[in-house]
């Protein structure tokens, strides 16, 4: 087991070594395996990648994000090009149903609402949203509401699992209650709790999903 000194660390080094980030613009803290991010950034998505680079790092346990985006004056945009450029995104994206999501802008905040079938398309949504220029912070709100009936999902999860290179189904623990899925257990790594959480939102019929997956290295 790593010492909090040792993560931070890796973590500083995870940061220098993604390409899109400058290591010097971020604060790093580690304590109890729990890291904090805290800096400026001058884009959303910067602080996604950072946030993402730090969850990766093995024994890694959480992030706490403090990351502030400041956008430079050539960067920033009025909240209506905003507007415009994301219903456009959304328009050309074949994974969104487009004209099930609404979007509402303020001060360069992005808020996504509505109603899909599938998870699948509720983060197709953000994550094409995510990497406009001008947007500071994104909010996810479109809710899902299959139309498949939910039947033997927690058998088909658990068939998911065993498929998945990346997933130790054996450490894993999956409640459903209707559609909604309930993960518990532990995994190795931020990236499996992730992985996890994805496949259970692929099972069809799934309308929500709550992780409650501990990361124990």
């Amino acid at each position: 087991m790593k010492t909090d000194v040792e993560l931070q660390q890796d973590v500083m080094n995870e940061l220098q070594w993604e390409p899109t980030l400058k290591a010097a613009e971020f604060g790093v803290a580690v304590k109890d395996g729990v890291v904090t991010l805290s800096g400026y950034v001058d884009s959303y998505v910067k602080k996604l990648v950072a946030e993402r680079a730090a969850a990766r790092v093995f024994g890694v346990r959480a992030v706490a994000e403090e990351i502030q985006v400041r956008l430079p004056g050539a960067l920033k945009r009025s909240d209506e090009d905003i507007a415009g450029m994301v219903a456009n995104v959304l328009e050309w994206n074949v994974l969104v149903p487009h004209d099930h999501v609404k979007v509402q802008v303020q001060d360069g905040g992005v808020t996504l609402s509505g109603e899909v079938d599938l998870g699948y398309q509720k983060y197709a949504a953000e994550e094409a949203v995510r990497y406009l220029m001008g947007v500071v912070w994104l909010s996810n709100k479109i809710t899902v509401k299959p139309k498949v009936k939910p039947l033997d999902i927690k058998a088909k999860i658990e068939s998911a699992f065993q498929r998945n290179a990346l997933v130790d189904s054996k450490r894993i623990k999956i409640e459903t209650r209707g559609g909604k899925v309930i993960l518990n257990g532990s995994v190795r790594s931020w990236g499996e709790r992730a992985e996890a959480q994805w496949v259970a939102w692929a099972a069809p019929g799934v309308s929500e999903v709550e992780n409650d997956i501990k990361i124990i290295p």
